[in-house]
This record gives C-alpha cells, structure tokens and sequence, in this order.
C-alpha cells in the first residue's frame, strides 16, 4: 500500500472520528438531519434534493456539509448516503 493511499485513510479516519464525535455530543443532529431528509426525499438520489437537505443540516445543526457535493468530504458523503439509505428503507416500508 503506498503511503498517499494510508495517508488518505488516516485523514478519512480522523475526520470520521470527529463527525461520530459531534454526533454523540448533540444527539439531536440525528433526528435533526432524519426529519430534514424525510421532509425532502423519498430516499431517491436526486442531487438537487441532497443538496437541500446537506444545506438545511447545515443551516440547522453544528454539521457542515459544503454547498458544493465535489467539495463534500468522505464523511460528509458516508453520512448523506446513510441518511439516504435509511429515508429509502422507511420510504420503502409504506
């Protein structure tokens, strides 16, 4: 493994370590960012609806999630995909 490639997983680490970490100090970011991506989504993957949602977490909780999706980070993209799997599979329970 190169060390630009362990490089690159330590950096994604980290940064996953501090967003869980900001999760478990304010518990309310996750049903914050759940009712934001219910409000928007059907759990589909239209950009322009992720985009609003990642602009309404940002607007409403500690999370910041860059405007622009080729500015989103690993755990800014790891997080929007989990939320959206999650929206699809209640979406997909009804």
């Amino acid at each position: 493994m190169s060390s630009a490639s362990e490089m690159q997983k330590v950096r994604v680490i980290h940064e996953l370590r501090a967003f869980i970490k900001k999760l478990l100090q304010d518990p309310a970011i996750l049903e914050s960012s759940l009712a934001i991506a219910k409000r928007h989504s059907d759990g589909g993957r239209d950009a322009q609806a992720w985009a609003q949602i990642a602009n309404e977490i940002s607007d409403t909780t500690s999370i910041h999630i860059p405007e622009d999706p080729a500015e989103h980070s690993e755990a800014d993209k790891l997080f929007l995909e989990v939320l959206r799997e999650v929206v699809g599979e209640e979406k997909g329970l009804y």
